[in-house]
């Protein structure tokens, strides 16, 4: 596979475009990110942040207090990124009626 596909899949990946949107707000803890995501399980939200992590797109930030604190952030390259991947979200959000509309259009003509 090539490197830039790779790279596309873990942006574009179901917890990546919700890790990457919901952190060009603000720096958040992991606990209030899986939050703000809703539905995803530590497993995957681990592995998300780490990929992205590994690909310069977010930036993990150990406190050394205790009880320990890290907060993940953007790095330049990943709010690039995520504006990017927002942009597609708010167009799919504009479109969505276009595309019931076509999916509808569709679904009839397989009938007939």
């Amino acid at each position: 596979m090539c490197p830039h596909r790779l790279v596309l899949e873990h942006v574009t990946s179901r917890w990546g475009v919700l890790v990457l949107i919901q952190l060009l707000d603000r720096p958040h803890r992991f606990s209030e990110l899986r939050r703000a995501i809703g539905r995803v399980s530590e497993k995957m939200l681990t592995q998300t942040l780490q990929t992205l992590e590994r690909d310069g797109l977010v930036h993990r930030d150990a406190k050394p207090v205790i009880p320990p604190r890290v907060d993940y952030s953007l790095t330049d390259l990943g709010g690039e990124a995520a504006r990017q991947v927002r942009d597609l979200a708010l167009w799919t959000e504009r479109r969505m009626a276009d595309v019931s509309r076509a999916r509808e259009a569709y679904d009839e003509a397989k009938r007939a």
